[in-house]
């Protein structure tokens, strides 16, 4: 059953929406995004909204300390962390942090897998935008930390969900949401794409998040439209086999999404098996890359 964005009427929409419980942004992202807009944004008031919160604190300190930027001294200045950070990685931190006020204790513990891939495929896809020379690695974070987010919220509403989404990934003949549409006549990349237009998230990043798994017709044939869209959506898939995805959240020993699309990706990002294999030493050594592919 293939189910896409515009082929969505309005009632469906509130269908699929029923029963979700979709978490506003707190006011302390609606508080960051009045000063970030400011023509000069004060990092003291940044810092200091940001330090009534002892749970985006910590986090905020957990990511700037964490291997990925390899500081030589620990952290432990919310004024310092957010000069290294910067207010869109800032904004992007928050965000991911009130997706957990949908959840109860017991959800979230059933979904670390979830929250540690999420923050590992953001931190992969800034690695590579950079390194293919996107101009926006920011909008990678963004898009890494995200493209998920329907699964929380479906997790959330369907006692079995998790058992859907794993019956997609063991899939080799369908794409990972088709075995959810079968099942629940939805899918957390609909849900997703719904979730990031109600936090006013870029166009661009909402369009990538409703077709991150849409991706096969497109690059299984090739001469794919050079684009910001499809670029970021290369720079996705990337991301979530070089992370294992496929091994943390779908529990499989093959990636058979990217089994049909691995030649079109590298092609379209100029990249080759040499360049994925020197991208997966790098990642390793920062501690993001699984050692043994293929391996649940």
């Amino acid at each position: 059953m293939v189910m896409a964005i515009q082929d969505i009427s309005e009632e469906q929409v509130k269908e699929i929406l029923k029963g979700i419980k979709i978490p506003p942004q707190p006011q302390i992202m609606v508080d960051l995004q009045m000063e970030q807009a400011m023509p000069d944004p004060d990092v003291n008031r940044i810092s200091e909204l940001i330090s009534h919160d002892a749970s985006l604190s910590g986090t905020i300190l957990k990511v700037v300390n964490s291997s990925f930027y390899a500081l030589p001294n620990k952290i432990t200045s919310i004024h310092q962390t957010v000069n290294i950070l910067g207010m869109n990685s800032v904004v992007n931190i928050v965000n991911g942090i009130s997706i957990k006020s949908a959840l109860s204790d017991g959800q979230i513990r059933e979904l670390t897998r979830f929250w540690d891939s999420a923050m590992d495929i953001a931190m992969v896809s800034t690695t590579i935008a950079k390194q293919v020379k996107y101009p926006n690695p920011d909008e990678a974070y963004a898009l890494g930390l995200f493209h998920n987010v329907g699964i929380p919220l479906l997790m959330a509403r369907f006692e079995n969900y998790l058992g859907y989404l794993l019956g997609g990934y063991a899939s080799n003949q369908e794409r990972v949401i088709d075995f959810e549409n079968q099942q629940l006549n939805c899918n957390h990349a609909v849900v997703g794409y719904y979730m990031a237009k109600s936090w006013n998230l870029p166009t661009v990043l909402c369009e990538v998040i409703a077709e991150h798994h849409s991706s096969i017709g497109m690059f299984a044939k090739g001469d794919v439209v050079h684009n910001e869209k499809n670029t970021l959506l290369a720079i996705l898939k990337l991301s979530e086999h070089i992370s294992g995805l496929y091994m943390i959240l779908g529990q499989q020993n093959v990636d058979h999404e990217w089994n049909n699309i691995e030649k079109g990706v590298l092609e379209y990002l100029g990249l080759n098996e040499y360049d994925l294999e020197s991208l997966r030493a790098l990642l390793f050594d920062m501690g993001i890359c699984p050692e043994d592919y293929g391996t649940v």
